[in-house]
C-alpha cells in the first residue's frame, strides 16, 4: 500500500494510491496518522484494528476514486511528535566529512515543523551561505517500540518508509551550533518527506534500495542503504534504549556521500532545483528560494 495526503497545506485529504488509481480515505480516517497508522492502517480501520487477508485491491473497492493531477502532494503523514535523525551513517560519507566511523548511532532531532511536501519549495534562511542537501531513507513508527528486545524485533513496529530530504545548514550546524547540531536542521522547510508512505511488504529489504539525488540535473548523491553503518533494524532497537517511539514519529536515517559539505560542490542558491529519489520509494522536486 502506498499512502499520501494531497491538498492545500493544512488542509491535506488521505489517499491510498493503489495500481496507479487514487483512493479518498476521508471516510476512513481523518488523517494519515499515528492513530490510523497503530490501528493497522487501511486494513486495520476497515475491520475494527483485526487486519485480515485481503489485497490491496480489495480494500480500496468501493472507496470514492480521485483525480490528484495539478493538485499539490503533502507530506505522506500528519506532522510527526518527534523527527529523530542519524548523522555520519555511511560509511562513504563519514569518510567525505573526515570523520571516523562511529562506533555508535549520532543521532540529533530536528523540528517536526520542517516535514513539507514532497514538490515543496526549499527556502535558504536570512543569512545562509551554506544550505545542503542529503537524501535520506526515512522510516515512520506504526507501533509505540519501548525498550524493545533485540534489532530483530525492530521491523515489526515500523508502518512505513519514505523519501526525505533532510536539508542542513552547515554554518548554523557546524560553526555557530554551540555543540548541537539541531540548529542547523530545523529551519522552516527542511524536511521534504514524500511522496508516499509505503508500506514494508511493498518495499521489501531496506538495506537494499538505491538513493540519488541531483542538482540542476547534475548528479551529487548516488549510492545504496547497503553503505549504512547502522541498519533500519538497529537503528529503531537502538533509539528504543534511550527514548520511546510513538506511532507516526518520523526516523531519518541518514545520507550517502556527495554533499555540499564535502567541499567538492556548490551550496544551494535561490533557483536551484533539487530532485531525489528512492528505489521504490518515489520523488521529490523542490525549487530553492529565499525565506520572505
Amino acid at each position: 500500500m502506498r499512502y499520501m495526503r494531497v491538498g492545500p497545506a493544512g488542509a491535506e485529504r488521505p489517499v491510498a494510491h493503489v495500481d496507479g488509481r487514487y483512493f479518498d480515505l476521508s471516510g476512513v480516517t481523518r488523517d494519515i496518522d499515528g492513530a490510523f497508522l497503530a490501528a493497522g492502517g487501511l486494513a486495520g480501520a476497515l475491520t475494527g484494528g483485526t487486519g485480515g487477508t485481503a489485497t490491496d485491491a480489495e480494500l480500496v473497492a468501493g472507496l470514492p476514486e480521485l483525480d490528484v493531477a495539478g493538485q499539490r502532494i503533502g507530506a505522506p503523514i500528519a506532522r510527526p511528535g518527534v523527527v529523530l535523525c542519524v548523522g555520519l551513517n555511511y560509511a562513504a560519507h563519514a569518510a567525505e566529512s573526515g570523520a571516523q566511523p562511529p562506533q555508535s548511532p549520532v543521532i540529533f532531532y530536528k523540528a517536526p515543523n520542517t516535514v513539507v511536501g514532497p514538490d515543496d519549495d526549499v527556502l535558504i534562511p536570512r543569512g545562509s551561505t551554506k544550505t545542503d542537501w542529503e537524501v535520506e531513507l526515512a522510516v515512520v513508527i506504526g507501533r509505540t517500540a519501548r525498550y524493545l528486545e533485540s534489532p530483530e524485533a525492530a521491523l515489526a513496529h515500523v508502518a512505513g518508509y519514505a523519501v526525505a530530504n533532510d536539508v542542513s545548514e552547515r554554518e548554523f550546524q557546524l560553526e555557530v551550533s554551540g555543540g548541537q547540531w539541531s540548529k542547523g536542521k530545523s529551519c522552516e522547510t527542511f524536511n521534504p518527506l514524500g511522496p508516499w508512505l509505503v508500506t514494508p511488504d511493498e518495499v521489501g529489504d531496506p538495506g537494499k534500495l538505491g538513493l540519488r539525488l541531483w542538482v540542476n540535473g547534475e548528479p551529487r548523491q548516488d549510492s545504496s542503504t547497503a553503505d549504512m553503518i547502522f541498519d533500519v533494524a538497529y537503528l529503531v532497537w537502538y533509539l528504543s534504549q534511550y527514548t520511546v517511539l510513538e506511532p507516526g514519529d518520523l526516523v531519518n536515517t541518514g545520507t550517502p556521500q556527495g554533499v555540499a559539505l564535502s567541499g567538492r560542490f556548490p551550496y544551494l542558491v535561490p533557483g536551484d532545483v533539487v530532485e531525489l529519489e528512492i528505489d521504490r520509494l518515489g520523488r521529490q522536486r523542490s525549487v530553492v528560494r529565499a525565506a520572505a
